[in-house]
């Protein structure tokens, strides 16, 4: 059987934890469009509401940000319709042009982390970089690179630890020096 034919299931409890984890990026992006907080607050009340409708559409866990966005801008734009009624506001081009503007904001962040983990992973020993990928990696656990190494899984663990920071710490000094550049 092919991966093309296994169905993603979006169980309860990843779908609250994929919404919490992109809460403040889907707020930030609501607030892009419409001019208040109350309503960015409506909006993803109404999507949070569409997304929990239509969570079998989900592909798997990565496009849900994506997924997500499409989702709360409609319902950006009828909080937005809901105010003409009461004032004038932004044309579409404009909120077309700012809805842009974030997103591609989005990717320039996303391009820019992207290219600091690689920058620093490729610092790491190729042994550093296996321990890393190794909890990705089929048929590889730390329980069998302990044994190879002949160390504890504790020690193994405790070293991926340390590693996971120095690769972090890298990446977050990468990412304010290119800020500042």
């Amino acid at each position: 059987m092919s991966d093309e034919n296994i169905e993603y299931e979006l169980t309860e409890e990843d779908f609250l934890r994929l919404l919490v984890k992109h809460e403040a990026t889907l707020r930030a992006y609501a607030r892009s469009i419409v001019p208040n907080w109350t309503l960015v607050d409506e909006a993803i009340q109404e999507a949070s509401v569409v997304m929990w409708q239509k969570r079998d559409q989900l592909r798997d866990e990565s496009g849900f940000a994506p997924w997500a966005k499409v989702i709360l801008r409609f319902k950006c734009l009828r909080q937005i319709e809901k105010l003409r009624f009461e004032r004038p506001i932004l044309s579409d081009t404009i909120i077309a042009t700012l809805t842009s503007r974030h997103e591609q904001q989005d990717r320039t962040i996303d391009e820019e982390k992207v290219s600091a983990f690689q920058q620093c992973f490729q610092k790491l020993s190729s042994e550093h970089q296996r321990l890393l990928l190794a909890p990705h990696t089929p048929n590889t656990s730390l329980a069998s690179i302990a044994k190879e190494k002949k160390r504890t899984a504790n020690a193994v663990y405790k070293a991926m630890s340390r590693l996971r920071k120095k690769l972090s710490s890298c990446i977050r000094q990468r990412l304010v020096s290119g800020s500042m550049s």
